[in-house]
């Protein structure tokens, strides 16, 4: 086990199949209510020029509505905080469209979709609907995708003691890139972390590199979610916090590592 890196969990955002927020995906997670595998819905927004709205695809409309409702959740301006934004595929569809002017005649590229291709157009359009100039990191790690990214911001809050907004988001790929890389629909999940404890804090957590491979155990009925999608392996996480558990956790990273987590609620 390496160096444990100790953050507060201020805030948690969440759309994907069958849920549109955190409330809607706590409920499901205490049982509450019955996790129906429907469509994923991401709310219009209107936190961008009207122009910029027109450019941008699912993928970045998904990280900005949960990168929002992680910060209002926790209470924090947007513009203020460091972020972490990760992805395995990121947008799918601007790749399958991309791909097929490519096979084209005449191999025409638009330059709308070609500037939303690079990976951390989620992150260059939260900045101009936040006006935030916090430091910004764009990561991938396939399907360790989740955990890359909350190493990265426990790491960072550790060690300069700001608070880190951790948006993980994915989108499907069209057919035939999609029967290559198939993903369960499209899912985001963000997180605010912090060093420093506040009254409506949800959970401290340990985070630490563990020399050894993890393969959390299903939780029931969300096995399809927690599989199908690079955020779905926040979910045994997000559980725990959802019910008030005090526990550990050793979530899938990259092999043979894994992500250890000690939760304590707040």
């Amino acid at each position: 086990m390496t160096k444990t890196f100790p953050v507060y969990l201020l805030g948690i955002g969440a759309i994907g199949p069958g849920f549109a927020d955190w409330p809607a995906l706590r409920a499901i997670l205490r049982e509450e209510q019955a996790w129906s595998r429907a469509a994923t819905q991401v709310p219009a927004l209107q936190v961008l020029p009207a122009a910029e709205r027109r450019r941008i695809g699912i993928v970045v409309k998904l990280a900005l509505a949960v990168g929002l409702e992680a910060a209002q959740h926790a209470d924090r301006d947007p513009a203020l905080l460091a972020s972490i934004f990760s992805a395995s595929n990121a947008e799918g569809e601007n790749c399958h469209a991309l791909c097929d002017a490519l096979a084209g005649s005449d191999r025409f590229i638009s330059p709308t979709r070609f500037h939303n291709s690079v990976h951390n157009a989620s992150s260059g359009y939260w900045s101009i609907a936040t006006a935030c100039v916090a430091p910004s990191t764009s990561l991938c790690a396939y399907d360790a995708s989740f955990a890359a990214g909350l190493l990265e911001a426990a790491m960072q809050v550790a060690n300069n003691s700001e608070d880190c907004l951790l948006v993980v988001h994915d989108s499907v790929y069209p057919h035939p890139l999609g029967s290559v890389r198939p993903m369960l629909d499209n899912m985001g999940i963000a997180l605010v972390l912090s060093a420093r404890p506040a009254a409506h804090a949800l959970a401290k957590l340990n985070i630490a590199l563990s020399e050894s491979t993890a393969s959390p155990a299903p939780l029931a009925s969300l096995a399809p979610l927690q599989s199908g999608t690079p955020g779905g392996r926040a979910l045994p996480l997000l559980h725990a916090v959802a019910r008030g558990l005090q526990t550990t956790l050793d979530l899938e990273y990259l092999a043979p590592l894994s992500l250890h987590i000690g939760v304590e609620p707040c």
